[in-house]
């Protein structure tokens, strides 16, 4: 469950830091929002740091299919755009790879 908080809250630093630099440099909007954009996009990079799985590449490779779930429920929530079936089924697919990745027994 703690994995599934830090995943969570990585995705969220990572869309939201993104999306102000968005703001910012598509929207015409104040260099302020890129600069906290910034900082936050650090902050993204740190989280995923306190994950208990021993590898870096593993990690990121199981949070790709949680970002993917979060960007389709920001895309929803904050861009209006209603996600269709072919969304849903990408992010299920991409949640069952991460899943794959991270809890398949290894010897």
């Amino acid at each position: 469950m703690n994995s599934m908080l830090l995943f969570v809250f990585a995705g969220l630093a990572e869309i939201g830091g993104g999306y102000l630099i968005w703001l910012w440099l598509r929207g015409g909007q104040s260099i302020y929002l890129g600069l906290l954009g910034g900082i936050i996009l650090v902050v993204y990079g740190i989280i995923p740091t306190f994950q208990r799985f021993p590898s870096f590449g593993r990690v990121y490779a199981a949070y790709g299919g949680i970002f993917i779930v979060l960007a389709i429920f920001w895309g929803w929530a904050v861009d209006k755009k209603t996600p269709d079936l072919f969304d849903w089924l990408g992010a299920i697919i991409c949640l069952i790879g991460a899943s794959i990745i991270l809890w398949a027994p290894r010897h």
